[in-house]
């Protein structure tokens, strides 16, 4: 039940959207049961990349100032068509009368969301399987180290397939819209955390796979991490929350929630930011710390989970907006996006101290990144752009190669602005989608570049026709390095079960196998490789 109310939007728990609207003079009229249902859309589709509030962040603010200056007609264009900078387009996502009316929405004055203390959490925290009653060994006879952990976006579920069969082990439940997933360290335990705040737990050891434990820690979230360090190793699970905007930090076992901390805090300007959103969580291999990423502050905090009763946290003024990033491959050195700031950001994770920040393109969004080594540079890190169609590389070996440290190694120009790059230490070719293009021509196709070369292969992923719309999205390779999986998302209304996934052979770049049926798939982590670290 509270899954299906809480996909609905962050205000139906608390109180009706249309009692709490103010309705401006000259904002279009909307019905309650209107207003209710543009709410749902936004949350669903605008409030990652706008705001809970609409007060921008990746993408413009979306309040009546604005909205209402560019009027109806102009607004439904840019819906409709998506922009160049990075927006994708909505047609054949949304049916027309959706795009008219989260128009028609956007200018009303947004309200204020509700706030959700420990024990509203401790309130929805469920125990579906004791830890006792865990079993000691896998249930099933699958090489469970090769599963592809995978997101079915809009299905509000996570997808287990065996990528030695290429089948569907199950679909297990979870909250909608997860954005990523993580383990334990043993990889048998995967954490994901949904858009509408639900934190759930997953045993790959079962049969099939279930969840065995969840709480929700906000209304709209993000992002997970667990704790991988010394005798803290998978004690601790911490959530990042959107709205309201904060971090958990739960009983990795039992996922009850422990401690809540707020991130509201001042930008590098000195501004007050009452939504400032944890981006992107993150443990760090060489300390008990856990990275959290605050959006619109530009801070990185690195949390110290040693005592969480007497917490350090450690400061990094950065740049704004922080959203996704990687570990260098001696897992020291954090490199993440700071898109709005056109910059990438170093952080020495032992220190913790900032290194270095570097200019590489518009809206860097590296996603979970990629590490190889370049014949000219030495070991690099590169990045895709959520604003124009580049990969961007920079070395980042600063013992071994301090010239080239943090300083841009090449520029690669693609057909469209993208989501992820992806490669493996045994591949000679680094994969970049383009899945923020908004013609198909373009994002349904993925670049591979030969890093010897640096010459670019296009990829047709999506060569069946489709009607609808659908991107190529997000790499990721198998356990054994010889393969590399790209998602096809079917985003159209009613065809969200026509994704699929493409099984390529990495060294002929030829299909070798294609996983249909998929409800909106979109990322994918192989266990083998996550637990590792490869890649």
């Amino acid at each position: 039940m509270h899954k299906r109310a809480l996909t609905k939007g962050i205000f139906a728990l608390s109180f009706p959207l249309a009692a709490m609207s103010t309705v401006q003079a000259a904002a279009p009229e909307l019905t309650a049961e209107e207003m209710d249902r543009a709410n749902t859309i936004y949350f669903q589709r605008c409030a990652g990349c706008h705001g809970t509030t609409r007060n921008g962040a990746t993408g413009p603010n979306l309040l009546p100032e604005t909205t209402q200056e560019l009027g109806q007609r102009r607004l439904e264009s840019i819906i409709t068509l998506g922009t160049e900078g990075g927006m994708n387009n909505f047609d054949g996502i949304l049916p027309e009368e959706d795009i008219t009316l989260i128009s028609k929405y956007i200018q009303h004055d947004p309200v204020d969301p509700p706030e959700m203390s420990l024990a509203d959490m401790k309130e929805r925290w469920q125990v579906f399987v004791a830890p006792e009653d865990l079993p000691t060994e896998p249930q099933h006879d699958l090489n469970w180290e090769n599963f592809m952990v995978t997101i079915l976006r809009d299905r509000g579920a996570m997808g287990i397939i065996d990528a030695d069969t290429k089948e569907l082990v199950t679909e297990v439940e979870t909250g909608y819209a997860v954005h990523v997933a993580k383990e334990s360290s043993d990889g048998r335990f995967w954490y994901v955390q949904g858009r509408d705040g639900r934190l759930s737990k997953i045993d790959l050891w079962m049969d099939p796979p279930q969840v065995t434990a969840e709480v929700f820690i906000g209304y709209d979230a993000r992002d997970v991490a667990v704790s991988h360090y010394g005798e803290w190793k998978d004690k601790y699970v911490i959530g990042g929350s959107y709205w309201p905007p904060h971090f958990v930090i739960a009983d990795a076992e039992t996922m009850e929630p422990l401690k809540v901390v707020s991130t509201r805090s001042y930008d590098t300007e000195g501004n007050f930011r009452n939504e400032a959103r944890v981006a992107a969580l993150y443990n760090t291999p060489h300390a008990p710390t856990f990275l959290v990423n605050v959006k619109e502050s530009g801070q990185v905090w690195q949390v110290d989970y040693s005592d969480i009763d007497n917490l350090r946290i450690d400061q990094m003024e950065t740049a704004e907006f922080l959203h996704d990033g990687f570990f260098d491959p001696t897992g020291r050195y954090f490199q993440i996006a700071a898109n709005m700031s056109d910059k990438m950001v170093f952080i020495d994770t032992e220190t913790r101290k900032l290194v270095s920040m570097l200019e590489t393109g518009t809206k860097p969004h590296p996603g979970p990144g990629a590490n190889w080594v370049d014949p000219e540079c030495g070991p690099v890190a590169g990045t895709t752009h959520l604003g124009e169609g580049l990969l961007t590389f920079w070395g980042n070996d600063p013992e071994g190669h301090p010239d080239q440290a943090w300083q841009i190694c090449d520029q690669i120009e693609t057909d469209g602005p993208g989501l992820f790059v992806r490669t493996h230490p045994d591949s000679p070719h680094v994969w970049i989608d383009q899945a923020m293009h908004p013609e198909p021509d373009v994002n349904q196709w993925v670049m591979v570049m030969n890093k010897e070369t640096r010459e670019l292969t296009p990829i047709h992923v999506a060569d069946r026709p489709l009607e609808h719309d659908a991107v190529a999205v997000h790499m990721e390779y198998d356990q054994t390095g010889t393969e590399v999986w790209v998602s096809i998302w079917a985003r159209g209304e009613g065809h969200q079960n026509d994704g699929a996934i493409v099984v390529f052979d990495d060294k002929t770049l030829e299909v070798k196998a294609v996983v249909e049926g998929l409800n909106t798939p979109t990322g994918k982590f192989n266990v083998y490789n996550r637990k590792h670290h490869v890649g």
